[in-house]
């Protein structure tokens, strides 16, 4: 997705994950770097967004980025032992209902799903809950922080420890695959620091109060006979 261009001027990599470049001036309107654009894909969810990006964000929206908690008990629709948000089976009937890599990586992606890199966010069915791509797609970020194992004294909905030094993300992203990196189960999760980016990381928003539907909305009658 880098252009031979990009590439040219990238000398460093990752030892361990030489699939991960650094690309100077990528950003969230430059995702493969000041070459590309995201013109025809404002249907894709937003990436190379931070954790404090993101929170700045929701802060102008009025709304806050799901807890790890939170974030978990809608992937699964409530239900308790479920790897998908639709169920245990990936491809149901032979569809696929996630954009994650199919082929072997990194070498080959077969894009069996359609997509190479992100998916619009409604391309795939909405769980029982209404919620459209919460696995695959792009990594996700969540309020907590990082913490290796989560305390199993702590009762319902717990928040995480107080400080850290990662945030907790979840989701799963276009490049999971299951002999590599099969964290696009409800369940899994990883991390990054706050000040971090990454070509499938990006986020949703949550919120304390209820959207208001057409039929909440208050009718003002213009007659007395519409009384």
């Amino acid at each position: 997705m880098i252009s031979e261009e990009i590439k040219k001027d990238i000398t460093q990599a990752v030892a361990a994950a030489p699939w991960w470049l650094p690309v100077k001036k990528a950003d969230w309107r430059h995702p493969e770097g000041p070459d590309t654009d995201i013109r025809k894909r404002m249907d894709h969810p937003v990436i190379h967004v931070s954790w404090n990006d993101a929170i700045a964000f929701c802060k102008w929206a009025g709304k806050r980025l799901p807890t790890e908690a939170e974030w978990e008990y809608a992937c699964r629709s409530g239900l308790e032992n479920r790897l998908y948000p639709w169920g245990n089976n990936l491809t149901p009937h032979g569809k696929h209902r996630i954009n994650v890599w199919q082929g072997k990586f990194p070498e080959e992606n077969t894009k069996e799903d359609g997509y190479a890199g992100t998916a619009p966010v409604t391309h795939y069915p909405a769980s029982k809950y209404g919620l459209k791509n919460m696995a695959g797609n792009v990594w996700e970020w969540t309020a907590d922080w990082w913490e290796v194992k989560n305390d199993p004294n702590i009762g319902e909905n717990p928040q995480g420890p107080l400080s850290g030094s990662d945030k907790v993300k979840k989701g799963g992203s276009f490049m999971c695959t299951k002999e590599y990196c099969w964290r696009y189960r409800c369940a899994a999760r990883s991390q990054n620091t706050p000040d971090s980016s990454a070509v499938n990381l990006g986020f949703r928003c949550a919120s304390n109060l209820r959207p208001h539907s057409i039929t909440d909305t208050p009718v003002t009658p213009r007659s007395k006979n519409e009384l």
